[in-house]
């Protein structure tokens, strides 16, 4: 096992070669400010921050697949290890910083088998692209 988490967030991230440093760090904070745990109400009113929990993160190239021609996905719009890898590293430690405790990862690029109890569920979608949605 390389990491895992009791509660929390897996955050899988895909990069692309658009993707800058001040994306990384819009989405690090946000990953720790969003109110999505929930409170003694059962409200899901608490960030991460407040609910105690840790994150997994998970690179994850394959959600940039186009499955626009023919049945094999392409993931040209994926970022190459030389740009993503970098990023991800980076990402590790800002999301540290943000949530003021180590963060689990994976290996990058490495064939992982990642398993998850999803409470909730809550399945969300971030794109550092589309700040202002």
């Amino acid at each position: 096992m390389v990491g895992s988490i009791d509660g929390g967030l897996l955050v899988l991230v895909g990069i692309e070669p658009a993707d800058t440093l001040e994306d990384m760090q819009w989405l690090c904070k946000k990953l720790v400010q969003l109110r999505i745990f929930k409170d003694a109400a059962g409200v899901p009113n608490l960030s991460l921050m407040d609910a105690g929990g840790g994150i997994l993160l998970i690179s994850q190239f394959t959600l940039f697949a186009s499955t626009k021609k023919g049945n094999r996905p392409g993931y040209s719009r994926a970022a190459g290890p030389d740009v993503a890898k970098p990023l991800y590293e980076k990402m590790i430690v800002q999301l540290g910083i943000e949530l003021g405790r180590p963060v689990e990862k994976g290996i990058f690029g490495a064939d992982m088998k990642v398993s998850l109890v999803n409470d909730g569920p809550i399945t969300i979608l971030m794109d550092s692209k589309q700040k202002d949605f």
